[in-house]
C-alpha cells in the first residue's frame, strides 16, 4: 500500500484500491487468469472524509495520464465538457478519467436516470468500453442515492466503495499528523481528543486543530494548549462559540448539576461513556453540552443502549436530588430516552412479540405498549437516582469543576471520581 502513504488510516480501502491499481498497471497478468479487469470505481461517503485524496493518490500512482471533470460551469456547457474530457482520455489511452463529486453533476436531489449529465457520462463510458479503449473511470460522490442505478451498476462502476469517517485509531493518527510540527503542550492526549471528535470527518479534525492555533495565537501564547483545543471543539464541532456575556450564578449552577448528573451516570456505567462536558455560556443560548462516546459496538449490545437511557436521565435525577427542583431543561433528554426504550419494545422485542404493532395495530395495543415504556422509564430512573445518591460526593466534585473550569473531559471526570 506504499502508493497511498499520504492517506492516514483506511487500510482496508487502501488495500482494495491497491488490488485494483495492480490490475490497471498489469492487465495482462490478470487476463491470463481469465479475469475481467475492472473499468471503474466509485468512492462515496460524507463530505471531508478523504475521497478525493484517495482518488488523487490512485491516479498518480497509476502513472497514466488523467483528466479531471467536476461541475464548474452551466449545465449546457458542462455536458459538452464531459464529452471533451472523455475524448481527451480516449486519445491519451491508456488513461484515467476522474469524475469528482459525481452526484453534483446534475441539479437534482433525486435519483433520476433522465438527467442529461448522467446520461452523457453513461454514454461516454459505454462508447469507450465498446471501442476497447483502456480508459479507467474513477468517481467520487457524497450521496450515492442521488445517482441513477443504471449509471453505478457493475460494468460501468465495478466497485462502489464507501469511505466512512475515521475510526478511533485512524482519528488518533490523523490528529497526530495535523499536530506534527506545531508547538503544543506536553499533556495533550491524542486518544482523548479522538474520542471527543468521534464520528467527525478528516476535514473537521483538521479544522479543530487549526482553530485551536488561532485561539493560541490571539492570546499571544507560544504553545497550543488543551484549553485552546477544547474551545475549538466547542466552536467547530458543536457550533457553540464562547459568549462574552455570563449567566447568573444560580442558573449556571443548575446547568452544572444537570450536566454533572449526565457525566457521572455515563461514567459509572462505562469508564469511556462520556467524552466532553461543558457549561460555558455560548452564543445562541445553548445550555450545557454532554457528549457521549459511542463505540462501534453500540448497536450490537443492548447494555450500551440501556447505559445511554440512564445517562440521559442522569441530568434530571441530579437536579431533583441535589437541588430539589423539577428539571425544566430535561425535556429533550426524556424524549430521547423514551425513543430508545420504544426501540427495545417495538424493534427488538426484548419484552415479547405481543407489543409489535406491525402485525396487530390497535388503540389498545398502542396504549399497552406506551404504558410498558413508561414503566420501563420509571424503572431506569429509579436505578439512576440510586446511583447518584451513592456517589453524591463525586457529583459535587464534578459540579464544582464545571463551575470553575466550564469545560472538562472524560479523563478529568475519571480523576474527579477517583476512578
Amino acid at each position: 500500500m506504499k502508493n497511498f502513504e499520504s492517506v492516514i488510516g483506511y487500510d482496508d480501502i487502501k488495500l482494495e484500491l491497491s488490488r485494483v491499481l495492480d490490475t490497471v498497471a498489469n492487465p495482462e497478468k490478470y487476463k491470463a487468469l481469465g479475469v475481467k479487469v475492472p473499468s471503474g470505481i466509485l468512492l462515496y461517503g460524507a463530505p471531508g472524509v478523504g475521497k478525493t485524496l484517495l482518488a488523487t493518490s490512485f491516479v498518480k500512482a497509476s502513472g497514466r495520464p488523467y483528466f479531471v471533470c467536476r461541475k464548474d460551469r452551466p449545465n449546457g456547457e458542462f455536458v459538452n465538457e464531459i464529452r471533451n474530457v472523455f475524448e481527451k482520455a480516449r486519445e491519451a489511452a491508456p488513461s484515467i478519467v476522474m469524475l469528482d463529486d459525481l452526484d453534483k453533476f446534475a441539479n437534482s436531489d433525486r435519483n433520476s436516470s433522465n438527467n442529461e449529465e448522467y446520461v452523457t457520462v453513461q454514454s461516454c463510458i459505454d462508447e469507450i468500453k465498446n471501442d476497447g479503449k483502456e480508459v479507467f473511470v474513477l468517481a467520487t460522490a457524497n450521496n450515492i442515492k442521488n445517482l441513477p442505478d443504471s449509471l453505478i451498476r457493475a460494468g460501468r462502476f465495478d466497485k462502489n466503495i464507501e469511505v466512512g469517517t475515521p475510526n478511533l485509531s485512524n482519528a488518533v493518527g490523523i490528529i497526530r499528523h495535523y499536530l506534527s510540527g506545531k508547538p503544543i503542550v506536553s499533556d495533550l492526549d491524542y486518544e482523548e481528543l479522538a474520542r471527543i471528535l468521534q464520528g467527525r470527518s478528516c476535514a473537521e479534525l483538521e479544522s479543530v486543530i487549526n482553530e485551536a492555533g488561532i485561539y493560541s495565537g490571539y492570546e499571544g501564547r507560544e504553545l497550543i494548549t488543551k484549553d485552546d483545543v477544547l474551545k475549538a471543539v466547542m466552536r467547530t464541532v458543536f457550533g457553540a462559540p464562547e459568549s462574552i456575556e455570563k449567566r447568573p450564578e444560580g442558573a449556571e449552577r443548575r446547568i452544572a448539576v444537570h450536566e454533572a448528573g449526565h457525566a457521572l451516570v455515563a461514567q459509572l456505567l462505562d469508564p469511556d461513556g462520556v467524552s466532553i462536558v461543558s457549561i460555558n455560556s455560548y452564543s445562541g443560548g445553548v445550555g450545557g453540552i454532554t457528549s457521549y462516546y459511542q463505540d462501534e459496538g453500540y448497536w450490537f449490545e443492548l447494555r450500551h443502549m440501556e447505559n445511554r437511557v440512564m445517562a440521559l436521565l442522569g441530568g434530571r435525577a441530579a437536579t431533583e436530588i441535589r437541588l430539589g427542583e423539577v428539571d425544566t431543561g430535561a425535556t429533550s433528554d426524556v424524549r430521547r430516552a423514551f425513543d430508545i426504550v420504544e426501540r427495545f419494545v417495538s424493534d427488538y422485542c426484548i419484552h415479547g412479540f405481543d407489543k409489535i404493532e406491525k402485525f396487530n395495530s390497535s388503540q389498545t395495543l398502542y396504549e399497552k405498549k406506551e404504558d410498558f415504556i413508561h414503566a420501563e422509564l420509571d424503572r431506569y430512573y429509579l436505578q439512576v437516582k440510586r446511583m447518584i445518591c451513592e456517589n453524591l460526593s463525586a457529583l459535587d466534585r464534578i459540579t464544582e469543576a464545571l463551575m470553575e473550569r466550564k469545560t472538562i473531559t472524560g479523563r478529568d471526570i475519571r480523576r474527579l471520581r477517583g476512578a
